[in-house]
């Protein structure tokens, strides 16, 4: 069992994990945000203003719950095992999006807030993933390696979102609606949990006489922003993934609102930016590592992206769109592939569930915050205000990168 690759499943557990996230893209703002929607579940009398209040409070629960259960799950499977918490962390995703689909069909809005949380809680396997790509590659390969769970990520999010906004809508099949695409991830993410049973091999030797930390979450906070080595890492991760949580959050709402777009619209637009993440972490991400280091990378790929979303609040076409998207897609790919691979270069072999584990944590709080943010600022601006936030936000982040990073000794010598 040791002997066999597990960078085939990961990937393709990563891939269907990220497929059902990027099912749920389009759906969501027509829950909450589109009153023309025949999927729209606010009563009547509510007001438009308290849908985006909601949908950011929606969106914000699940990397809330993400940031408490991360380090635990980094901990767990350190001492238990990689394969044991993946099975446990999926299985959970699955009745997640069972019980978020059944919240759609009854207009249940506290249910889906349950649905959400209980997927955060048992959603931070990505660490875990991560930690087994660490286990089994050499140091100075791991951002390429990175760069395949990206693309894993992006091949998600061509086909997610594309499906999403075709199982949602009634006009493909007549008994289609906005639950349909849950079922159908719900479904995705059965099948993972039996891949991993079935084909995982265990990459971890399990540390018996080690203890899980229940608090860790916030004394690992307190930790990244100390570490010498990290701290600045860190700090410059977190500040470009809430600016990026900006984005994400309400970009949906923000073309519904400017170019009336519909569920299919919306899936189409995210399936192609997933099309050029995926080109950026297999060529891009792979050719850059043959001649950068991962801190040479971000100097100029936070910065680029962040110039590149604060252009989107000028675009008022389609087709300006998807000019501008490819540029965005690739500037964030490479962020995305080098900001762990920077991290897991600069940490010991035998922490590397609990270091990418902090990294999860570290995302998943600065993913927390600007949902419920963004939800405030639109009700009181307008849906495209959190955009101009994000643009600035992350330009911020590359700043602080170029200016606070320090190369750390481990790297220097490998």
């Amino acid at each position: 069992m040791k002997k066999r690759n597990p960078l085939f499943v990961i990937l393709f557990t990563v891939f269907l994990d990220m497929l059902g996230i990027g099912i749920l893209i389009p759906v969501i703002p027509i829950l909450l945000a589109d009153p023309s929607s025949t999927s729209y579940i606010l009563p009547a009398g509510m007001s438009i203003k308290t849908g985006y209040i909601l949908l950011g409070l929606l969106i914000a629960i699940f990397p809330f719950m993400v940031f408490i259960a991360a380090p635990i799950l980094g901990q767990m499977s350190d001492i238990f095992g990689r394969r044991k918490v993946l099975v446990i962390s999926l299985a959970g995703t699955c009745l997640g999006y069972v019980i978020f689909a059944i919240a759609i069909m009854t207009k249940n809005i506290p249910l889906l807030f349950v649905s959400r949380a209980l997927d955060g809680l048992t959603g931070g396997n990505i660490s875990v993933a991560q930690a087994v790509i660490a286990d089994v590659t050499p140091p100075e390969k791991r951002a390429r390696t990175f760069g395949l769970i990206g693309a894993a990520f992006g091949l998600g999010f061509i086909i997610g979102p594309f499906l999403g906004g075709v199982l949602a809508d009634h006009r493909v099949v007549s008994w289609f609606n906005a639950s349909t695409p849950f079922w159908f991830a719900a479904i995705l993410s059965l099948i993972n949990v039996a891949l991993l049973i079935l084909l995982l091999p265990e990459t971890h030797i399990p540390i018996r006489n080690a203890s899980v930390e229940f608090n860790r979450s916030v004394k690992n906070i307190i930790r990244a922003f100390s570490h010498g080595d990290l701290r600045s890492i860190f700090t410059a991760a977190f500040i470009f993934q809430a600016g990026f949580a900006f984005y994400i959050t309400f970009f949906g709402v923000f073309l519904i609102d400017r170019l009336s777009a519909t569920p299919g619209q919306i899936g189409l637009y995210f399936a192609y930016i997933g099309l050029w993440i995926v080109i950026a972490q297999v060529f891009v991400t792979r050719q850059l590592s043959h001649h950068f280091r991962e801190d040479q990378v971000l100097r100029f790929s936070m910065i680029g992206m962040g110039i590149i979303i604060s252009i989107y609040i000028f675009l008022t076409e389609w087709w300006m769109l998807l000019i501008f998207a490819p540029f965005l897609a690739i500037s964030n790919g490479v962020t995305q592939a080098n900001i762990p691979g920077l991290i897991s270069r600069s940490s010991g072999r035998e922490v590397q569930g609990q270091v990418l584990g902090l990294n999860t944590s570290v995302q998943a709080l600065a993913q927390s915050i600007p949902p419920v943010l963004s939800g405030i600022i639109a009700a009181i601006l307008t849906p495209e205000a959190p955009i101009i936030v994000s643009g600035i936000t992350v330009i911020l982040a590359g700043i602080f990168f170029v200016m606070m990073y320090k190369i750390p000794t481990r790297i220097k010598t490998d």
